[in-house]
């Protein structure tokens, strides 16, 4: 809690002449009137304060470089280009792992039908691999040069990451040296440090395990202290007496020796119901089954759970450390971002005496700072809202709190209608009730799908007819006109004529509702099918191979389509 704590001391201790810990170059505050020009001094300051703002916005430290060239450098740096880049640079350097030989890159993964991986030539991987190690190296310099070198050389992962560097680049020149022959390649096992060093949420998971390593070392102690006793007194429980029997084999080989029936305790211990162990010593004798509930109870519900909850209180107390940090910095952010901007209050003449900050200062920051628009424009119009009135730094604190309120999105309102028909139409299908309706058909839709495909389980996918399949999976996407005239029959007449394949499909039957076909439709049927193939039943039709498993004919009397299967089931 000391870091909290001092946020209650003169902010500005450094800069006006104090010991505090400032950034270096935030000395020009107050002597900022000093300078070769009054819009080169309202320029950095306006800088200088759109960086504090980003870093409290993203929980950044303000312990680095303030000058003009300087922040030009690090809002390229933590610009989402160079971020995105040095992402995928760190993606492109893991993903080598997939390529480099050995690799199991392969279209399959069993053994019997794997083929030879491809072997990228000597070089290849390589030329990628320097290119990432260039960005990482350009990434460490810049870091190096914003935060400064005493900063770098306090920070452990700053350092870590120079002898990461520093290693795979001699390692790269070993391998192109010996022309890819090496045997072993140092890198590699360095590459996963990239990733942890450039993700802070990584970074406090690995402080958390270290800090609960002490407390997890001695429940782990326990742990081991129970596996050993229950070892021996299984050991002396199960391996003695006659082995003739094959029983007694089958429990010999889970306590035959002190590694087996170590290995076998622990399994039991960490793996969720495993009676493989128990199974057989309970076969022989049921009293052996005291011995299994007592190591169970003890391991699992006593011990397991006291590690778990010591896990969980670690991780519950880092996190609330974590948070409270981070909102240290974003205070601290904000109120560097406050002091820089009061004192250009004076310059004007219009607030000699006055500490605050003009809200048409803070408005020309908001607009250069990089922020989601919703949240950005609810702060510019809370800024407004003072009007010329000075900002104090409680309400200047105060104004930064409308980042953790959320955006909720709401719906678009629905369009007024005059028309009382319209208005009904409105409210009928708008109505969630329709919803329901439309995932009813959905659900039926699948349903139907699923109903073919079982009963055409058995036929090879060659030779399966999805034509059925396909009509009812467009049902209900069908948006022809003509389903006002034939509600019944006509989305099939579409459905086939406006399929991809209906083009190629073969000769069309006329379907309609009358004997003289005035309102019919053609349906295009493929050639020589044997679903759809006819047998001669008073319609039009044309002889196939497989007659006597389908049927395509027409009624005289209704002039309507009928398809049957080798059931004779109307569809």
């Amino acid at each position: 809690m000391a870091e909290p704590q001092a946020e209650s001391e003169p902010l500005l201790g450094g800069a006006r002449g104090g010991g505090g810990d400032w950034p270096a170059g935030l000395t020009t505050y107050r002597s900022i009137q000093v300078g070769p020009g009054a819009a080169a001094r309202w320029d950095l300051c306006i800088d200088q304060a759109v960086v504090f703002i980003e870093d409290a916005i993203q929980y950044r430290s303000i312990n680095h470089r303030v000058d003009a060239s300087s922040m030009w450098l690090y809002r390229r740096y933590y610009s989402n280009v160079c971020q995105r880049t040095l992402s995928f640079t760190i993606f492109l350097i893991l993903f080598l792992a997939f390529i480099e030989t050995p690799s199991s890159l392969t279209s399959t993964a069993d053994v019997r039908y794997r083929t030879a991986p491809w072997e990228p030539p000597c070089g290849l991987t390589e030329s990628v691999e320097v290119l990432c190690l260039l960005v990482f190296a350009a990434d460490l310099s810049v870091k190096g040069y914003l935060f400064g070198w005493a900063h770098f050389q306090k920070n452990l992962w700053l350092l870590g990451y120079l002898v990461v560097l520093v290693v795979s680049l001699v390692d790269w020149t070993v391998s192109l040296s010996l022309m890819c022959h090496e045997p072993l390649r140092i890198r590699r096992l360095l590459r996963p440090f990239f990733l942890l060093q450039n993700s802070s949420m990584m970074k406090k998971t690995l402080k958390c395990i270290r800090w609960s390593l002490p407390e997890m070392a001695s429940v782990g102690l326990l742990l081991a202290i129970h596996l050993c006793l229950f070892t021996m007194f299984g050991m002396l429980l199960f391996a003695g007496g006659k082995q003739d029997d094959g029983q007694d084999r089958e429990r010999l080989t889970y306590f035959q020796n002190l590694p087996e029936s170590l290995t076998s305790l622990l399994v039991l211990l960490t793996t969720a119901n495993n009676p493989d162990v128990m199974i057989p010593a309970y076969s022989k004798n049921r009293a052996y089954a005291i011995f299994f509930i007592v190591f169970t109870v003890i391991g699992s519900l006593f011990l397991m759970n006291l590690l778990t909850a010591i896990i969980y209180s670690q991780f519950r107390g880092y996190l609330m450390k974590s948070l409270q940090t981070s909102l240290f910095r974003r205070r601290l952010g904000t109120r560097a971002a406050f002091e820089v901007l009061s004192s250009m209050v004076g310059e004007g003449g219009a607030f000699p005496q006055a500490v605050g900050v003009k809200p048409q200062n803070l408005l020309q920051v908001l607009q250069k700072v990089q922020l989601d628009s919703s949240h950005k424009q609810a702060m510019m119009e809370k800024v407004r809202s003072y009007g010329s009135v000075l900002l104090s730094a409680e309400e200047f604190q105060k104004l930064f709190n409308e980042l953790d309120r959320s955006v909720v999105k709401e719906h678009p309102p629905r369009p007024e209608y005059q028309s009382p028909f319209l208005q009904s139409a409105q409210f009928l299908f708008g109505h969630y009730y329709f919803d329901y309706l439309g995932n009813l058909i959905a659900l039926a839709n699948l349903v139907s799908i699923c109903v073919f495909l079982v009963l055409d389980a058995d036929v090879l996918p060659a030779e399966r007819d999805d034509f059925i399949l396909g009509v009812s999976s467009e049902l209900s996407t069908c948006q022809g006109q003509g389903t006002r005239a034939f509600p019944c029959l006509l989305p099939v007449g579409l459905l086939g004529s406006s399929h991809p394949e209906a083009g190629d499909a073969g000769p069309a039957v006329a379907v309609g509702h009358d004997p003289h076909a005035e309102h019919a439709h053609r349906v295009p049927l493929p050639a020589y099918h044997p679903q759809h193939e006819a047998d001669g039943r008073g319609g039009q039709y044309r002889p196939g191979p497989g007659a006597e498993h389908a049927c395509v004919w027409r009624d005289p009397g209704g002039g309507l389509l009928r398809i049957c299967h080798h059931w004779d089931q109307l569809v």
